[in-house]
C-alpha cells in the first residue's frame, strides 16, 4: 500500500518539465518537496492527479498497487487521491454546500440527505473558523486567499482521501490562518493516511511535521533528508544545494 511514483517524466506541449521523479510515500507518512520557483513543483502535483495539460513520457503512477498513469482525475479520485490546489478556480453558481455534497456523493456512491449533510460540514466548518454563511455563497468567488485555502482543507476533511497532495497551501496565509489551516492537515494525519505537503517554505512544516523532505530543482529531485533539512533551506536557502 502506498503513492508510488516511478522516474516520472512529464511534458507539457512537447517540452519536459519534470526528469526522472522517484518517490514513495506509505500510509501514516508525511512528505515534504520543496524547491525554488519554476522547478517543477506544481506540474509533479497536477500530473498526479491527472490534469490533462501533463503528460507522463515515462515512467508510472501506481495508486496502493494499481497503475493510475493514465486514469482520469474522478477515478483517482475515487480511488483515495486528492489534490488541493494551488490556485483554487472561481465557480459561479455553484454553493460550497452543494459542491461537497456532489463531490462526497461522487466518491461515495451515497445519496446525501441535503439537512444532515449541512450539519456535518457546519461542524466542519467551525473547526476551521470558517463562516457557516460562507457555505451559502458561490464556491471560491470573492473568498480572500486565505478563505480559499481554508476551504481547501474543509474539502480534505469532508472527502476523507487516502493520500493528500497539498500543492503550496501556505501560500499567502498569515500566521493566524496558517496555524488553522496546519491544525486541519493535522486532524486528517492518521496511520491510514499519507500526505504530500508542496511548498517553498519552512514555516507549515513548523506546525506540519514531514518524515521525508525532498528538494526539487529542475525537475529532479536534487537531495532528501529529515526535518532538518528543511532547516537548513530555511538558513541557508537553496543556493547551497544547486552547485
Amino acid at each position: 500500500m502506498s503513492l508510488n511514483i516511478q522516474n516520472v517524466h512529464i511534458s507539457v506541449e512537447g517540452e519536459e518539465i519534470t526528469k526522472g521523479i522517484n518517490l514513495e510515500i506509505q500510509p501514516g507518512e508525511v512528505h515534504a518537496v520543496m524547491g525554488p520557483n519554476g522547478s517543477g513543483k506544481s506540474t509533479f502535483a497536477n500530473t498526479l492527479m491527472g490534469h490533462p495539460k501533463y503528460q507522463v513520457t515515462r515512467g508510472a503512477i501506481v495508486l496502493d498497487g494499481e497503475d493510475i498513469t493514465d486514469a482520469a482525475p474522478d477515478v483517482r479520485a475515487k480511488k483515495g487521491l486528492f489534490l488541493s490546489m494551488q490556485y483554487a478556480p472561481e465557480i459561479p453558481g455553484v454553493t460550497v454546500t452543494n459542491f461537497l455534497r456532489l463531490a462526497f456523493e461522487a466518491k461515495t456512491g451515497e445519496k446525501q440527505n441535503p439537512l444532515t449533510f449541512f450539519g456535518m460540514i457546519k461542524k466542519k466548518m467551525e473547526e476551521l473558523k470558517i463562516d457557516p454563511e460562507f457555505a451559502k455563497r458561490y464556491l471560491n468567488v470573492g473568498f480572500s486567499g486565505g478563505e480559499k485555502k481554508r476551504l481547501e482543507v474543509l474539502q480534505l476533511s469532508v472527502l476523507d482521501p487516502t493520500y493528500a497532495v497539498l500543492d503550496e497551501t501556505d501560500s499567502g496565509l498569515d500566521v493566524d490562518a496558517l496555524k488553522i489551516v496546519s491544525e486541519g492537515i493535522n486532524n486528517f494525519k492518521s496511520p491510514q493516511k499519507g500526505i504530500l505537503l508542496i511548498t517553498h517554505y519552512n514555516r507549515i512544516l513548523e506546525y506540519v511535521k514531514p518524515d521525508v523532505v525532498h528538494i526539487m530543482h529542475e525537475g529532479k529531485i536534487i537531495k532528501r533528508g529529515g526535518h532538518e533539512l528543511a532547516y537548513e533551506v530555511e538558513k541557508h536557502g537553496y543556493e547551497g544545494f544547486l552547485n
